[in-house]
């Protein structure tokens, strides 16, 4: 677990905006570093090989990604235009409709898509219309056209988030082709079955040596090279591995071997978590939204967004907690302090809304409860990041650009401390 030196821990009624003595700029943001080969270097012998290997994986997934697309291109005078975008998380893979939908020329037309746009490493792109035409040769596999300048990664702009768990991306599409496999028996549906297991392999791959995935996989560097939380990603993963492991329903197609290896990658996520929970004075508090995946520490993200504790990521890995089978003390420890911790840190008679001067925190009695997003792990207290990296103590001083167009406050959590309830009462 991550532990920090002993600190001044605040009350609940010190968490309320109003308790600032003064608002102030209190530091800047530390970009995340990515995983290199010297970092992985300054680890513990029997750490490095581990590490050494999933690394040289990756970097042979990422230039077998490029050249297939690029022997695509060969000789071509025209690059086909990109995928069309679609709403975060994608478009089309309604999960929920009954199971006879899912043989209809509608479902079968997204699940080709989908196939369609799988990459050679076996993940697919964030934010694409998978209801739109199937993939042509030469064509990218995510509407990278589209991504704003701020969204691309690494040194080479044509090639980002190609392969993601971000914003829901892969686990969305694994899910939709366990639907349509399952209503599509024999020879006809063969094809989305292979591409379901080459997207759980993926996954798999994906997995760090200590558990944890990275929001893109083949590595792209900076913070998307960090263990992430963010969006309930891991947890969205570890949904899947879970559904496959159990090999029931739309997912009975999978091998013995298969199915136990997603039980070990959710067992190793799990004691990941349990690892992860950062301690202050002693005591365990929450999560990071991503924590640097060699060190495990808590780690920043865009400009914007500090290493601190976040409490809507928090408050989803309690619920993937408290669906664990049995009660180990480990995980009942990380529940239960997890839960008062967020209790503890609520924000009382105020609301987050847009008003003449765009959205601000603003008094209102009986309000709330509402939890920050982010909280500084030494004090406790609310933060607030700029896109110039400054970090505030007062979202009301932000710029109106990053005021506006970010989830500040939120009350994610209220669903996790109701859930705990329930849970806490079967004890």
């Amino acid at each position: 677990m991550i532990r920090y030196a002993k600190v001044a821990l605040f009350a609940a009624a010190a968490m309320t905006p109003v308790a600032y003595a003064a608002v102030e700029v209190i530091g800047q943001m530390t970009p995340a570093e990515p995983i290199t080969r010297a970092r992985i270097s300054t680890l513990p012998v029997g750490q490095q090989r581990a590490w050494n290997v999933y690394l040289d994986k990756s970097v042979a997934l990422m230039e077998a990604d490029k050249a297939a697309l690029a022997a695509e291109r060969q000789g071509m005078t025209e690059i086909p235009a990109g995928p069309p975008p679609g709403k975060s998380g994608g478009s089309g893979m309604d999960a929920k409709q009954p199971a006879e939908w899912y043989a209809r020329p509608e479902a079968r037309r997204v699940a080709d898509n989908i196939v369609s746009f799988q990459t050679p490493a076996g993940g697919w792109g964030k934010n694409v219309d998978r209801d739109g035409p199937v993939r042509v040769k030469g064509q990218h596999y995510v509407p990278i056209e589209h991504l704003p300048a701020n969204a691309r990664t690494g040194d080479d702009e044509s090639w980002s988030y190609v392969g993601t768990i971000d914003n829901n991306a892969t686990t969305s599409e694994l899910r939709f082709l366990a639907r349509v496999q399952a209503a599509v028996p024999g020879a006809e549906g063969d094809k989305y079955r292979e591409s379901f297991l080459k997207g759980i392999r993926y996954l798999l791959n994906a997995q760090f040596p200590n558990g944890g995935w990275p929001q893109i996989y083949p590595l792209q560097g900076g913070y998307h090279d960090a263990l992430t939380f963010n969006d309930d990603a891991l947890s969205s993963v570890v949904t899947v591995l879970a559904d496959v492991a159990r090999r029931q329903g739309d997912y009975a197609f999978v091998s013995e071997a298969l199915a136990t290896e997603a039980k070990t990658a959710c067992n190793k996520a799990i004691q990941l978590i349990l690892k992860t929970q950062v301690i202050v004075d002693g005591k365990r508090t929450i999560w990071g939204q991503q924590h640097d995946a060699l060190t495990l520490a808590p780690a920043g993200a865009r400009n914007f967004e500090p290493a601190a504790l976040s409490s809507d990521e928090s408050a989803d890995l309690l619920i993937l907690l408290m669906k664990q089978a049995g009660r180990s003390p480990s995980v009942e420890a990380a529940i239960s302090e997890g839960a008062a911790w967020l209790k503890a840190h609520a924000v009382h008679g105020f609301v987050f809304e847009k008003g003449p001067d765009g959205r601000k925190l603003l008094p209102k009695p009986g309000a709330g409860p509402l939890w920050a997003r982010y909280y500084d792990i030494r004090t406790g207290k609310p933060i607030f990041g700029d896109r110039d990296r400054s970090i505030h103590t007062d979202v009301n001083e932000l710029s109106a650009e990053r005021r506006n167009g970010y989830s500040w406050y939120n009350n994610g959590p209220a669903k996790a401390l109701a859930t705990y309830d329930k849970w806490a009462e079967k004890k």
